[in-house]
């Protein structure tokens, strides 16, 4: 039962790609509830991560990077953002202060206006930049609109997150506890797991390979003793693409699935056998029906 004058509301993290929006959500939250990764359009779905404080509870949507579509997929991906920005209590729009406010940033602003709910604009990462390159960040942000707040901060580090905790807190309406106290993501297991797997092949894999990966969870189940059977398939769109994945002798399939067993291990707190093997599916980026397959529904990534 919530208390009197309890707290609570939706907050979508938005921007271009790369600006380090799952970085901030993960790092609000306190715990790693989005993967992360140095390649653009790492997030293909509104990730929810629940942030309890005292007296109030804020649900952080991540999102998808704003872009200029070239795909089916990023078509939809946009879809995404917009439904998220026009359906919560703020909107975090998150720059790049190190590589500097650009054209996608204008565009970003531009679209994210017709929104009715406040918005900050969040300065990121600051630890990379000295004191005149910060000031002509936030210069160069104040010109893309009029924000109720501009906060500039390093998502990696956390400087300055605290601040920003307060300030979201502080914009919240009276409300319910949507989650339980204690649950930090909203994501089910299986989907989480098929995360992690795909960041782990992006981190280890360059050029075109990151953008035509997918990964699905065919079989998630918590066996007697107490281990953690997974099945998970991983999806390219070339012959070629499912050859790096694998590596020369089945190497590079190997280390991702030891980074990931040992990350999900903890995770959970419990031993896993993981499974993994690899598939072609021909420009599924492009292809309704293969989107909707492998989990790309707007249900599914709303």
């Amino acid at each position: 039962m919530n208390s009197p004058g309890f707290r609570s509301g939706f907050v979508a993290v938005v921007g271009r790609p790369n600006t380090g929006k799952s970085t901030l959500v993960n790092a609000l939250v306190g715990e790693k509830v989005a993967i992360v990764s140095d390649k653009p359009q790492t997030t293909r779905s509104a990730i929810r991560g629940v942030m309890d404080l005292e007296g109030c509870q804020v649900v952080l949507v991540d999102t998808p990077g704003y872009h200029k579509p070239r795909t089916l997929l990023g078509e939809r991906l946009n879809e995404v953002v917009r439904h998220a920005w026009n359906d919560v209590d703020l909107a975090l729009f998150v720059v790049d202060g190190h590589s500097g406010v650009g054209r996608g940033d204008e565009k970003v602003a531009g679209d994210l206006a017709a929104a009715a709910c406040p918005t900050f604009c969040i300065v990121n990462k600051t630890d990379i930049m000295d004191r005149a390159a910060v000031v002509k960040a936030l210069t160069a942000a104040s010109a893309l609109g009029d924000f109720d707040e501009f906060v500039p901060l390093s998502a990696r580090s956390g400087q300055q997150v605290d601040l920003l905790r307060d300030l979201v807190a502080a914009r919240m309406p009276e409300g319910p506890m949507y989650y339980e106290p204690g649950q930090r993501r909203d994501q089910p297991p299986p989907r989480f797991v098929a995360e992690l797997v795909r960041e782990k092949i992006l981190a280890r894999t360059q050029q075109e390979v990151p953008h035509s990966v997918a990964v699905v969870t065919d079989d998630f189940e918590e066996r007697e003793d107490g281990l953690l059977e997974i099945h998970s398939t991983i999806f390219v769109e070339r012959d070629s693409q499912k050859g790096i994945v694998i590596g020369k002798g089945g190497a590079n399939i190997k280390e991702v699935g030891i980074a990931a067993r040992e990350e999900i291990e903890l995770l959970f707190g419990a031993r896993v056998f993981l499974d993994l093997r690899v598939k072609v599916e021909k420009d599924w980026q492009r292809r309704s029906h293969a989107l909707e397959r492998l989990g790309f529904t707007t249900e599914a990534m709303g």
